[in-house]
């Protein structure tokens, strides 16, 4: 960031550079404002330059310039027979002249229509443009120029207007101006490009005290929110306030240098060959105040991103804030060049044909920058995520610009295309909440419907009982009777901080199920094809009576949980189960119930 110093001294030189404009652009400003692009006339064009707009107000400046009266009021209606006379033309001429000296203001070259068409997107009537304004003992006269041409297949012919020549005529001229007054004789009789050479020097003194009384009203107003807003001495809103400044004082010199040299009576002549560069200071005022503000945002957001651990955003807005400072020199060379009156539309539709090119070349590198830009956004998967792309499970490692990378099981890295990876179901298994658990288990054929009932209840009674299993209702339920055995499907969900933590959780579920099955007296069903050769023991008679006189007991009880558990009974089993199992070395966390 630039220091105050730095920042008076670049506006000052940048002022005195300025100075010196005006003589070396005399032809450019003040000739007839044709295009260096100009297609070719579809008929002569008027040998004075009154085809457009723009060539008839340049046309009468650089004629009052040159003190030729008589080519000056060719640029005006004169329509009344009085105004024919010679002596009478030339006395308009000059009066008009002198109202712009004292309180006259005319639009910027490049602010005045160059088309023989004029401006169609105003609210005046077609053939008539608006190009500036005169004050006088408190009346205002709209200087409008007209075409006076009404056939088409003839070229336009535009003239200051009837209605603003009969205002001119018969204005009242006031007094000498204040720079009439207090310039020596000597500064008023010598002449520089038809002004007298006073108002040049003063134009260089406008300058200086221009930048003074900006630097000092824009340092005040900092001086002030300073003491009475406490949050300007934050960091954040300090460096708002620094992109503001300078852009500020440039706007502000502007702004006083026109009021000044306006009050003064400075010459019109000077007024419109400072005017461009009046324009031109403050589109570069409003291109440093962007080039700024892209600073800011960025480095804000770049710390915000640090401060959230989400690194793979960084490269994205450093590429925006690259791309947008490009962005901002080309806009700013397109708009200067049209203030100083280059035609950049053939530059314009250059670039887009240019841009359209590099665009299609560019296709896939734009694909996968979207993509990149929609992945950090959206954030469906962060650095160091577990998920699934297509066929492809791995370990995020980074997200860069073009690509993705993702380590697999095997430690091999897989490298996606952003493009490929955003359009993709991403499946992100960091970020579960819980962990399903859905064995089905096969029983033997000659599993008895007792048998099978004190299974349903027994698998029913280790979840609710289970510490780890979320306890949300779970499920077993009879499924069905295949050509070989009984499948009953068990589905419940795990509570675990990690995929580690479900497998164990997982493992003793599956080891307490077996001594379930065992104590049952019947077992698990082996394939229909297998052929044994050794002798079966078949079911266990002891373990199965056992397993009936449960069921009968239960039955004679009324306590037979099936098809669901009783609630209370669910609440007398919550909890009853050791996790982890006794002997273990992991110790059961203490129970804060």
């Amino acid at each position: 960031m630039l220091s105050s110093l730095q920042h008076k001294l670049y506006t000052f030189i940048f002022f005195i550079v300025l100075i010196g404009l005006p003589l070396t652009v005399k032809a450019q400003l003040l000739g007839t404002g044709k295009s260096t692009t100009e297609e070719a006339p579809k008929v002569p064009a008027d040998s004075l330059g009154r085809n457009t707009p723009q060539g008839t107000v340049n046309g009468f400046i650089k004629a009052i310039a040159e003190q030729n009266y008589i080519r000056a009021s060719q640029y005006l209606v004169l329509s009344k027979r009085s105004y024919r006379s010679v002596k009478e033309r030339i006395r308009i001429a000059q009066a008009f002249q002198r109202l712009l000296d004292q309180n006259g203001d005319i639009l910027p070259p490049s602010m005045i229509n160059n088309k023989e068409t004029g401006r169609t997107d105003d609210e005046l009537a077609a053939g008539i443009d608006l190009v500036g304004t005169i004050t006088t003992n408190n009346t205002l006269i709209n200087l409008y120029v007209e075409n006076q041409t009404e056939d088409d297949n003839k070229p336009a012919l535009w003239q200051f207007s009837d209605e603003t020549v009969n205002a001119i005529a018969n204005a009242t001229i006031g007094d000498e101006t204040i720079l009439d007054r207090i310039l020596p004789d000597v500064l008023k009789e010598r002449k520089m490009a038809g002004v007298p050479i006073g108002h040049w020097f003063v134009v260089v003194v406008m300058i200086l005290v221009a930048y003074m009384l900006s630097w000092a009203i824009i340092s005040l107003i900092g001086f002030l929110i300073q003491r009475f807003w406490r949050k300007a001495n934050t960091e954040k809103i300090s460096a708002i306030i620094d992109a503001f400044t300078l852009p500020a004082r440039l706007y502000m010199g502007v702004l006083v240098f026109v009021a000044l040299t306006q009050r003064l009576g400075i010459s019109i002549i000077v007024r419109q060959r400072f005017s461009v560069i009046i324009v031109t200071i403050a589109i570069v005022a409003f291109l440093i105040l962007l080039w700024r503000l892209t600073d800011f945002i960025s480095s804000y957001s770049r710390d915000r991103m640090t401060l959230r651990g989400r690194i793979s955003a960084i490269s994205v807005i450093l590429f925006l804030r690259r791309t947008t400072k490009v962005a901002i020199v080309i806009i700013g060379i397109i708009a200067i060049l049209g203030a100083v009156g280059v035609d950049v539309t053939a530059g314009i539709a250059a670039l887009g044909i240019g841009g359209i090119a590099l665009a299609l070349g560019a296709q896939k590198t734009m694909e996968n920058f979207v993509g990149s830009v929609s992945l950090i956004v959206d954030q469906p998967i962060r650095v160091g995520d577990y998920c699934r792309i297509g066929d492809i499970k791995g370990t995020v490692e980074s997200i860069g610009m073009r690509s993705t990378t993702l380590r697999t099981a095997a430690r091999t890295i897989v490298t996606i295309p952003n493009a490929e990876f955003a359009a993709s179901k991403i499946e992100n298994y960091t970020h579960r909440d819980r962990f399903l658990f859905n064995p089905i288990l096969t029983f033997r054929m000659e599993t008895t419907p007792d048998q099978l009932r004190y299974l349903l209840v027994e698998l029913r009674a280790l979840l609710y009982s289970h510490p780890s299993v979320v306890n949300s209702s779970p499920i077993v339920r009879f499924k069905g009777i295949t050509a070989d055995a009984l499948k009953v499907e068990m589905t419940a969900y795990i509570e675990a901080a990690n995929v580690d933590d479900s497998h164990e959780v997982q493992e003793d579920l599956l080891l307490r199920i077996l001594d379930i099955i065992d104590n049952s007296g019947t077992g698990l069903a082996y394939p229909s094809q297998t052929i044994y050769f050794a002798r079966d023991g078949g079911n266990s008679e002891e373990k199965t009576a056992q397993a009936e006189e449960t069921v009968k007991k239960w039955k004679e009880n009324g306590e037979l949980q099936l098809p669901k558990f009783d609630q209370k009974r669910v609440d007398e089993l919550r909890g009853m189960i050791q996790y982890p199992e006794e002997g273990s070395v992991v110790k059961p966390e203490p129970n804060n119930e």
